[in-house]
This record gives structure tokens, C-alpha cells and sequence, in this order.
């Protein structure tokens, strides 16, 4: 059977496997990252939203791989702190990645925050593109509570301090297969596949 190659425009190994995993039964397609190609080109994320980013990442690298790309940019979004980290959530104390020190820069900002003041958002945009120009995008939300200290050694980022009150863990306290159910990325995955699901029955 023929699979067609979708590239994950990303090197987060974290990210993969949450897509891959949720994509599973499309076995029609071939999940590739940019680990699987050489000298992908660096796309500066300086959009002021989440869209833009995605856009700008899904756009470029469909146009160097010939491929089907799906990208995304996420972040948490902190009420207390009008939206704070938003799109620089990755990169919130500095370094790009560096998660203890994001978390604990949080932490520190939140200091004296009372647990009815420090709700937050997961927000997830994903952006489908193809050499061509064609784009479609679709949007994931997980409310939340930014715990007092981290809890948890599963996912990454800020799944530590996010605290789900139905679940009453935090979000690295779920398996993958839970996370993927409810999280951002994970709803905006489970919109994406009905788009997936047009491309395979049109070709």
C-alpha cells in the first residue's frame, strides 16, 4: 500500500510521539519530522499569535520537503499574568526548551497567587499545508490551574504545573493515551483527522 509522507514540522521528540501516537490509525500516511531531513531551514517564530507562527513553520517547510506538513504552536496562556507566556511559552525564561527553568520562572511569578487566581489555558493551533500553498487550520483549548509545585515526570513543558481539576492530577500525571483524549494538541489532533480524512478519500 502506498503511504503518503506528512512531515511534522518540529523537533520536539515529545511532540512526535503525541501526534504519531494519535495519528496511529492512519496508517496511510508516513509521519516524518524535521529529524528525518538535512539542513532543514531555521524558521524565526515571531509571529504575534499562534496561527502566525504555525503558518509561517507549516508553509516553509512544505515548500523545502515537497510534503504534506503539519505544524503547530502551542502555549500556556496564565490569567494572572495576562496571557503570560503565550507564544513565548517554549522560550519564557530565556533559552529555547529549557522546561525546569520556564516552570520555575512560573512558579516564581505566581508566588502568592491564590489557587482560585491562577487558572490557565493549554492552547494549541495546528496548520496543514501542502507545496502548493493550501493550508487548513484547526484550534485545541484544556482549561486548567497552575499547581504550586510540579507533579509528575510524563509529557514535557508545563505538564508538571498544569493542574486538571476533573482529573484532580496534573497533566504529567496521565498516561499518553489519556493526555492525547483531553489535552490541546490532542483536540486539535481529533479536528485535524477529519481533515486528513477528505485528503485520503480525494486522492
Amino acid at each position: 500500500m502506498r503511504k503518503w509522507p506528512l512531515v511534522l514540522a518540529t523537533y520536539n521528540k515529545g511532540k512526535v510521539l503525541e501526534i504519531k501516537q494519535a495519528l496511529q490509525e492512519f496508517n496511510q500516511f508516513e509521519i516524518l519530522s524535521c529529524a528525518d531531513f538535512v539542513r532543514v531551514p531555521e524558521v524565526v517564530e515571531d509571529g504575534k499569535d499562534f496561527y502566525a507562527n504555525a503558518l509561517k513553520k507549516a508553509l516553509a517547510l512544505a515548500s523545502y520537503t515537497g510534503k504534506l506538513t503539519l505544524a503547530d504552536d502551542s502555549g500556556l496562556e496564565v490569567d494572572a499574568l495576562n496571557g503570560q507566556p503565550g507564544v513565548y511559552s517554549a522560550r519564557f525564561a530565556g533559552e529555547e526548551g529549557n522546561d525546569s527553568a520556564n516552570n520555575v520562572k512560573l512558579l516564581k511569578m505566581l508566588e502568592g497567587i491564590p489557587a482560585e487566581k491562577r487558572t490557565a489555558r493549554f492552547k494549541c493551533i495546528m496548520v496543514l499545508a501542502d507545496n502548493e500553498g493550501e493550508v487548513a487550520s484547526v484550534q485545541g483549548i484544556c482549561e486548567g490551574i497552575i499547581a504550586e509545585k510540579m507533579q509528575g515526570e510524563k509529557g514535557f513543558g508545563y505538564d508538571p504545573l498544569f493542574f486538571l481539576p476533573d482529573k484532580q492530577c496534573t497533566m504529567a500525571e496521565l498516561s499518553l493515551t489519556e493526555k492525547n483524549q483531553i489535552s490541546h494538541r490532542g483536540k486539535a489532533l481529533q479536528e485535524m483527522q477529519n481533515i486528513l480524512q477528505q485528503i485520503m478519500c480525494n486522492n
